[in-house]
Parts: structure tokens; C-alpha cells; sequence
């Protein structure tokens, strides 16, 4: 069955901003907001290349793939919002590549190597998205009932938009987002790590320390 992708194909977010502007582009999204603002002219230092960037949601073709359809299907979610390979960082410290799925109710981590989902979170369990204010790469997803998850992604802007859009529609109250350039997430379940985010030269240096 075809996966209805409607909604993230006609997803489409426009900024136009340059210089200093750049700067507040993030965050401001997330802010409080009237009904006729749109929800990301803010303030967070982006990469160019994601200016005027068009969302396309489904990156790698969900609905050609046998295994992320049946998945889906066994765990009743009919409709992907975003699908797309990711870093995620274990309780150990390592980077594994994850394939990272959003759908209506929850979010997949899949092994693309052994095809095995290694994680269901369901979106009414989300607390909060926690983001330095740099250009990085860097989220945590906060998630207190469990143990939460920090990963990585070039379009990681996309991914926090279509998580507190979801979220928001599914829940009974809106998801957080928080902008620090340092943060704690607990690795697992009795594991608290701090991110620290450093603007230098050329870059982001970013930090990953136990607490």
C-alpha cells in the first residue's frame, strides 16, 4: 500500500536571510507565536545550504521497501512523514548510522544493516527537542518516561519542524524546544550526559562529557 506523503510533499518553508539574519532564524520559530506567524523565522545560526531549501519528507522511498512497509504496517502507522539515515550516539559514546522514521504517532530507529527496529518512541511521550544555537548538526530528542536520544542530521531543521508539528496534533499539550549551547540527555536509563557546543574558527566544536 502507498504511503500517503501529501502533507511533507507540500511542506515548504521559505526564509530569506542573510548575514546577521541568519542568526535568529531557528529559534524564533519555536517561540510563542501569533496564528498568522510562520513557524520558523527565528533565530538560530543555519547552514546555507538550507535556505530555501524545499522539504521532501520521504528521502528514502518508504513505500518501495518491503521491510520499513511491514513495520509500519504491523505497528498500525500508515502515513510517513520523514524518513532519512541519521547519526545516533549510543550510551557508550559510538556514532551508528540509524535510519530515523516519523510518522503520525511515533518515531523508528531502524538498523539499516540488519533491518531491526532498535527503538519505538511514540510522539505523546516526547517532552522536548533540545538544539545548541550554532550552525551544528546536533538533537536531542528528551523523552522522561524512558531515556532519551541524541542524533544528528544535515536536515535536522526539517526533522524538529515535522516533530513538533506531529507532536503537536497528536498530544495534548505543544512539544518544547530548547536552545542551548549546553545540554543534558540521559544516554540511558541511569546515564546523564552534557553536550557543549563552541563556535571557533571554521566551525562548531561539540562536546559529548558524562556528568
Amino acid at each position: 500500500m502507498a504511503m500517503d506523503r501529501s502533507r511533507t510533499s507540500q511542506r515548504r518553508v521559505q526564509i530569506q536571510a542573510s548575514g546577521k539574519d541568519r542568526e535568529e532564524e531557528t529559534r524564533a520559530r519555536f517561540q510563542p507565536q501569533t496564528e498568522d506567524q510562520e513557524p520558523f523565522m527565528g533565530v538560530k545560526a543555519r547552514r546555507i545550504a538550507s535556505l530555501h531549501r524545499d522539504y521532501n519528507g520521504d528521502y528514502l522511498d518508504v513505500p518501495s521497501d518491503p521491510f520499513l512497509l511491514k513495520l509500519l504496517h504491523k505497528q498500525g502507522d500508515r502515513q510517513v512523514l520523514f524518513a532519512d539515515k541519521v547519526l545516533k550516539f549510543t550510551g557508550s559514546g559510538k556514532m551508528k548510522r540509524r535510519i530515523l522514521l516519523i510518522t503520525e504517532f511515533a518515531i523508528y530507529i531502524v538498523d539499516p544493516e540488519t533491518n531491526a527496529l532498535k527503538r519505538r518512541i511514540a510522539l505523546g511521550a516526547v517532552n522536548k527537542l533540545c538544539l545548541s544555537e550554532l550552525s551544528d548538526n546536533f538533537f536531542a530528542v528528551i523523552v522522561p518516561s524512558e531515556y532519551d536520544c541524541l542524533m544528528a542530521s544535515t536536515r535536522k531543521t526539517e526533522i524538529v519542524t515535522v516533530l513538533v508539528e506531529a507532536t503537536n496534533s497528536t498530544s495534548a499539550y505543544e512539544v518544547q524546544v530548547v536552545f542551548s549551547n549546553r545540554f543534558e540527555y540521559n544516554a540511558a536509563a541511569e546515564l546523564v550526559k552534557e553536550v557543549k557546543f563552541e563556535e571557533v574558527e571554521g566551525g562548531v566544536r561539540t562536546r559529548i562529557v558524562k556528568k
